[in-house]
């Protein structure tokens, strides 16, 4: 199988890069060489490439710097995922997009189902819907892959950040009021590696299984760490000022994959094994 993989720099898209070239013929589009803004460069390379599948994972995953630059947000997560729809359809190729849990509004009292309605509250999440918008409309073979606060040993994420922030100040203070699904990108890439066997098209939310708020992962990883004297203070996220206004409430519910057979594991044994590669924990 040919497998075109966007952004493959990025945390999830080197993952899906190596574990997709031991069977596959993987190729990887990224910046600088590559912008998925440019709709005549996007066709050109998928016609030349001819793949499968096109998967992608390219986005502008910086939620402070979408609400900043609306229209650069849009213009890579909207149009710049109807440029690769648009040059897959031409090629016959499936089509993946991943998405995220921020195409929600947050107000929900249990997690969200795959075909729930959606309604952004911020510019990262209105412009991850434009891009679902336009692979459910200018497609028929394709995936959209909602997933949420994804992490891996390689990149910067908020495990990273409360590891190293815990040994810098000893301390910590983190929102107790923001919760969701966060998930293993190891074990997101396993699932999607068997979502693409079943050529079952259609929404998928893949995520580690369970409901987990900032605050209460963050004491996951001081204690799966061997950092257990660290403080940890909850704070509501008004404390926290930042440009985006995240949704406080998007755990993803595991329905039409769990259909397939294809679960990822509790969002606990993902971090113990996140903490354990990554080598923080102390003896």
């Amino acid at each position: 199988m040919r497998v075109i993989v966007t952004g493959h720099r990025g945390q999830l898209g080197n993952a899906l890069l190596a574990r997709l070239q031991s069977n596959h013929e993987v190729q990887g589009l990224d910046l600088p060489e590559h912008d998925i803004t440019n709709r005549h460069a996007v066709q050109a390379l998928v016609t030349e490439a001819s793949p499968d599948v096109v998967i992608n994972s390219a986005a502008m995953t910086d939620v402070d710097g979408c609400a900043r630059n609306p229209e650069l947000a849009y213009r890579v997560n909207g149009m710049g995922t109807q440029n690769l729809a648009l040059a897959a359809r031409a090629s016959g190729a499936e089509f993946m997009q991943i998405s995220t849990n921020e195409v929600f509004e947050g107000t929900a009292q249990s997690p969200y189902y795959e075909w729930a309605d959606r309604h952004p509250i911020n510019a990262y999440g209105i412009s991850k819907l434009a891009g679902e918008w336009y692979a459910e409309r200018l497609l028929q073979r394709f995936y959209i892959v909602r997933t949420a606060w994804l992490y891996a040993v390689g990149g910067r994420n908020f495990p990273h950040r409360i590891i190293q922030l815990a040994d810098e100040r000893g301390a910590l203070s983190v929102v107790d009021d923001e919760v969701s699904s966060p998930t293993f990108v190891p074990d997101l890439v396993e699932a999607i590696v068997q979502l693409l066997q079943t050529h079952a098209y259609g929404i998928y939310h893949l995520v580690n299984e369970g409901t987990v708020s900032r605050y209460e992962l963050a004491r996951a990883l001081i204690h799966h760490s061997g950092r257990g004297g660290v403080p940890i203070e909850p704070i509501t996220s008004a404390a926290f000022q930042r440009a985006s206004t995240p949704p406080p409430y998007t755990p993803l519910a595991n329905n039409a994959a769990a259909a397939l057979g294809i679960r990822l594991r509790p969002w606990e044994e993902a971090v113990a094994a996140f903490v354990e590669e990554a080598g923080y924990r102390k003896p």
